[in-house]
């Protein structure tokens, strides 16, 4: 791994990467490394037309077999219309099925179809490989210090339902 050069930014260090200098550069980084993890899969879904807004969908869906389009709703804070225009492309390409629910017949079930499945797992091998990377470079304590960041990242309001999500995996 190339040694990045920071401020003293060692544990204890009087908070000096609290400084905002230290917090411009956490704020670019998140930037390039966000253009870079989505970098190799909008290449892949360029090629049929989509976007980054279809991967989150087949990606969600994908994680959460069976979801409505409700609870999806709610992971993706985006419109109904929004995401009814993305359901749509997807279940045109194929790459998405929508079933009506057996207790409530309102609500709707979503699961990726085979092509769907192939397409979320070539999009997330991309990724895989960069996070895991990153990780093993890393080392231990910095991922477990990464995941504790990026939890604090998230609205602390909304911290408790994302880890129940990744707990129930």
């Amino acid at each position: 791994m190339t040694d990045v050069k920071f401020r003293d930014t060692k544990p204890g260090a009087n908070l000096l990467y609290l400084r905002d200098e230290e917090l411009r550069q956490g704020i670019e980084l998140l930037f390039f490394a966000y253009r870079d993890f989505t970098g190799d899969p909008d290449a892949i879904l360029a090629r049929d037309g989509l976007g980054r807004a279809h991967h989150r969908a087949i990606y969600f869906v994908g994680r959460n077999p069976g979801i409505t389009v409700a609870e999806l709703l709610a992971i993706l804070r985006i419109t109904k219309q929004s995401l009814g225009r993305v359901l749509k492309i997807l279940i045109e390409l194929g790459l998405i099925e929508q079933k009506t629910g057996t207790k409530d017949r309102r609500q709707r079930h979503l699961f990726l179809t085979r092509g769907g499945v192939e397409l979320e797992q070539q999009l997330t091998a991309t990724q895989r490989a960069r996070v895991a990377r990153a990780y093993r470079e890393a080392g231990p304590e910095a991922v477990a210090g990464y995941r504790k960041v990026l939890l604090g990242l998230i609205n602390e309001a909304d911290r408790a339902n994302v880890l129940s999500m990744l707990e129930r995996r």
